[in-house]
């Protein structure tokens, strides 16, 4: 049985009622006697199990990115993510770094449990990443590009391989079109990669071309960040554009997504649409959403400067409804996608987000789950359509 708080309070109010009845004997009390039954504090939200999940059940699947520690037992975490996700991603566990961190030795022991769990609970995992020129050991880019190619694809033939069966999506390369549509290399990131490869492009191939042979399978990935702004979305459609168009076995698109208040709802759904227009038949996942509670300029993000005030403790109203909002525009937008198939948050609750730290050290509060593992207004209005913000 349910008791709310203004049940609670009328059982409160009787219960007084009777206790000074008793007390006085059945004789009538004077009214400035009659005891004061104080307000009561309103509960927290609760979620109905699998409210978030069910909700998008025919639609995509819901993920979040987590680590080792929230899925070990009798945790708050692994109970949420029991009940409320459909999909998990291995925020590190399954990055260059932390499954080869010297040439030939693999630890597949952190990976092996998150993929165990998911197995036990009936939750897919995807797979993040395979290539990415952050998070990976120096030795990867050692040597001629012919070397360089040879150890590229034995570690992904070797990864893939040992999740075969396992993972339902890889991120095969992640971030490799560039920022600066000035760069010499753009579409394409100058990145370590890059200049391993050769100077070229290819690597992008040879990533792609491994995952497939090891898993055919298995959804592969292109994955990167602010295909929501208009500049980095057309590179980025270049180089998809360019994989499809020299038959290099893609399935689908990334997009990270994490957004702000000053985002443009319409220009991140655009992203999906404009893969859409390819005619391709690619699919699309959101990897790594997040909205942050503040609106930084772009020095923020650069320099440390000019960024927004803290709110530290006291995130006003307004801007709790605002990111409800948009929280339900997004899913209630990539609903009517049907080329969606997952949607990620990039993380659980908000203490554990990585914009705690980034692009400066304040509190923030882009998730669904506050610190105290409560749901928030924006799991309620994603998980409920007719719950009014």
């Amino acid at each position: 049985m349910n008791i709310n708080a203004r049940l609670r309070l009328k059982l409160l109010a009787g219960a007084a009622f009777f206790a000074l009845v008793g007390c006085g004997r059945g004789k009538e009390l004077p009214l400035s006697s009659a005891a004061v039954v104080p307000l009561l504090p309103p509960s927290p939200p609760t979620a109905a199990d699998g409210a978030l999940k069910g909700q998008y059940e025919s639609n995509f699947l819901v993920g979040a990115a987590i680590g080792l520690a929230q899925i070990q037992s009798e945790t708050e975490d692994a109970d949420i993510l029991v009940k409320q996700f459909s999909s998990i991603t291995a925020e590190n566990i399954m990055k260059p770094q932390s499954l080869s961190p010297a040439e030939g030795v693999y630890n597949f022991a952190d990976a092996d449990a998150l993929v165990n769990f998911s197995e036990a609970n009936g939750i897919a995992i995807r797979g993040h990443t395979l290539l990415w020129h952050r998070q990976t050991p120096d030795y990867f880019f050692q040597g001629t590009p012919i070397e360089v190619k040879d150890r590229l694809q034995k570690y992904i033939t070797d990864v893939v391989t040992h999740f075969k069966g396992k993972v339902y999506a890889w991120d095969v390369v992640n971030e490799v079109v560039t920022d600066n549509g000035s760069d010499i290399t753009a579409p394409y990131r100058n990145s370590r990669w890059y200049q391993a490869a050769g100077n070229s492009k290819d690597y992008i191939d040879w990533a792609f071309e491994a995952a497939r042979a090891a898993d055919p399978d298995t959804k592969l990935f292109l994955n990167d960040y602010n295909t929501e702004t208009s500049g980095k979305r057309t590179r980025l459609l270049a180089v998809v554009k360019d994989l499809i168009d020299r038959g290099i076995p893609i399935d689908g698109v990334g997009h990270q997504h994490h957004l702000q208040l000053s985002s443009n709802v319409d220009q991140a759904l655009k992203a999906i649409d404009d893969v859409d227009a390819l005619f391709s038949g690619l699919i699309n996942h959101i990897t790594e959403l997040d909205i942050s509670v503040y609106s930084d300029p772009g020095e923020c993000f650069s320099s440390g400067e000019n960024c927004a005030t803290s709110y530290g403790d006291n995130v006003p109203e307004s801007v709790i409804n605002d990111q409800a909002q948009m929280y339900r525009d997004l899913f209630t937008g990539f609903a009517a996608r049907p080329s969606v198939k997952s949607v990620s948050l990039w993380g659980l609750t908000d203490d554990a987000s990585w914009l705690n730290g980034f692009p400066v050290e304040r509190p923030n509060y882009p998730l669904l789950y506050d610190k105290d593992r409560k749901v928030k207004k924006a799991f309620q209005a994603v998980s409920d359509l007719n719950f009014v913000i």
